[in-house]
């Protein structure tokens, strides 16, 4: 429909109301008073309003004009053959509504001719993305809008023209992971049917020796204590689960939260023994496969004994409450100054459906009645996870917190003790380092990749303010507002950050649209040594966690 034709269906409508409202008007004065005259009064009260209506419609449509361009139309590279863009509403729409927006782009600075053109006409998000674009081709895009006076004049974007493209361009680097879980699924496979033939073997061999003893064994195995839930804490090494659902947590018949023996002791590497039961929490089905392997060589070694026990304590919560996940590794076992270490595991589950040996209960009721019957001056394990309980809850819920898409400026920095290395995170979100947001858009352009690569590895981060030629201008204020912000978080005044570095090896892709940029303190200050003043505590908001942990937190949120 051309705007001369919409016009002329508007005067016509006018001048027929017109017509109708005359004729209505001396059939009325020559009628008299009657059933006839009052609908001919209805009739012509109708028509007066419409003529009056088409009246203004026939206004409004003549003193409207198309609306001005969109503004703040703004051209962003979002992976190797897509570009996105974004844009806001005209200024001024001249008195008719925006119902459509048309985005065209083409290889020539004069749009001509078009590579091509998108026509918007839900509204609801006015960003518009681009695909199958060829990689390097630089494009230039406008964005125009459309009312029912026709288009109006188009905007170009900023910056004016944008080349399809990505860091990996640039380097020609394969992406990080590809081939890698397709590489390690071959290995385990393998080691399972060596394992498998192995155990085959032996099997056979003590087919009938178990037959004799089946039954004798079988009720020993039931009535034995080490197959029930630990009371009371003695000198040792133990295992608890914590299984919520809001704020309820399932408890044992005695009203405790289920705990197992590991062993009577430990021993001075407790804490590498804990790391790697630590990744347990990504293959709970396979406990019985682990153990039936691990005993083959058990005697060799006093590292593979521990673990072994480990692995038998697993499996025995694993029975008792009958499910095979107990969920993930709280970071660090809970002790106590009588000697005891509880390794903590917890899960979330979806409703209060019944487990074996267990019942529901509210977590401040368990509270009250474990204050209730002692208040000791020194506190067992048992009673400190009690006591902390909410703080473990909360730093479960928030590691399982994902980071919404975007392209993030991360602060790397370590400390280290006799037998392990931590990463500093925020407690409020501990399974990625401390950041900040740079951009929505999580990929990082060619251009913007080389630009990086200029800032040398003595080059201090001030020094981007004193690039002048830089290519993407937008991209430094983005980056030097998020170095900023960053900076601030981490209570550090700027001139103290003056040695500070990005790392330009890659850029971290996490998954999900997630992307992380490191800052890096100077070469001597990335890693805290023991005795050293850690400024990152918990009191100020922060965490040092182990390196494992922080990576398993990874795998779990973002695989």
């Amino acid at each position: 429909v051309t705007v001369e034709s919409r016009s002329v269906h508007l005067s016509t409508l006018v001048q027929e109301a017109q017509q109708r409202v005359t004729e209505l008007s001396a059939q009325a004065a020559s009628d008299g008073l009657g059933t006839e005259s009052a609908e001919r009064e209805k009739q012509l009260k109708g028509w007066e309003w419409r003529a009056r209506l088409y009246q203004r419609m026939k206004a409004g449509y003549e003193h409207a004009r198309a609306p001005e361009a969109p503004t703040n139309v703004c051209l962003m590279v979002t992976s190797s053959t897509s570009l996105t863009v974004t844009f806001q509403e005209p200024l001024s729409v001249n008195s008719a509504v925006v119902t459509k927006y048309k985005v065209e782009w083409s290889s020539s600075e004069d749009f001509s001719p078009l590579a091509g053109e998108i026509i918007m006409d839900n509204l609801h998000s006015l960003r518009c993305f681009i695909t199958g674009l060829r990689t390097g081709q630089r494009y230039y895009v406008r964005v125009s809008a459309y009312n029912m006076r026709g288009w109006g004049p188009p905007c170009k974007s900023t910056p004016e023209y944008a080349s399809p493209s990505n860091w990996k361009d640039c380097s020609g680097r394969e992406p990080r992971h590809r081939g890698h879980t397709e590489a390690l699924e071959r290995l385990l496979q393998q080691v399972r049917a060596a394992h498998q033939h192995y155990n085959c073997r032996e099997s056979s061999k003590l087919q009938n020796a178990g037959r004799k003893q089946s039954v004798s064994r079988s009720l020993k195995h039931l009535f034995h204590s080490s197959n029930k839930f630990v009371k009371t804490l003695k000198r040792g090494l133990y295992l608890s689960v914590i299984l919520f659902y809001k704020d309820n947590l399932l408890v044992t018949n005695e009203d405790q939260i289920p705990i197992v023996e590991i062993d009577d002791s430990h021993s001075s590497s407790v804490m590498q023994d804990f790391l790697w039961f630590t990744k347990l929490s990504c293959m709970w089905d396979d406990i019985r496969w682990l153990r039936q392997n691990m005993a083959v060589s058990v005697s060799s070694s006093t590292a593979l004994q521990a673990r072994q026990k480990m692995l038998s304590a697993a499996a025995q919560l694993q029975n008792l409450l009958g499910t095979h996940n107990l969920g993930r590794v709280f970071y660090e076992p809970i002790k106590d100054r009588h000697g005891n270490m509880l390794i903590v595991t917890v899960r979330e589950v979806e409703s209060l459906y019944s487990f074996f040996n267990g019942k529901w209960m509210q977590v401040s009721k368990l509270q009250s009645q474990r204050k209730s019957l002692s208040t000791p001056e020194e506190p067992t394990a048992l009673d400190i996870l009690l006591i902390t309980i909410q703080d473990i809850l909360s730093y479960h819920k928030r590691s399982q917190q994902r980071l919404p898409p975007g392209l993030y400026l991360g602060y790397l920095k370590l400390c280290s003790s006799v037998d392990q290395i931590k990463v500093l995170v925020l407690q409020k979100l501990p399974n990625v380092l401390c950041h900040v947001k740079i951009r929505d858009n999580s990929n990082v352009s060619k251009d913007e990749w080389e630009w990086i690569q200029t800032l040398s590895g003595s080059e201090s981060v001030e020094s981007m303010d004193h690039t002048s030629d830089c290519p993407t201008q937008l991209f430094l204020y983005e980056l030097q507002t998020a170095v900023k912000a960053l900076l601030k978080q981490i209570n550090l005044p700027l001139h103290q950050a003056k040695h500070f570095r990005l790392y330009t090896q890659e850029v971290l892709e996490l998954g999900h649209n997630v992307s992380f940029l490191l800052l890096l303190p100077a070469s001597d200050d990335v890693c805290t040594a023991p005795g050293q003043n850690n400024p990152y505590t918990p009191h100020s908001g922060f965490l040092n966690l182990p390196l494992q942990m922080f990576e398993l937190g990874i795998v779990a949120c973002f695989t």
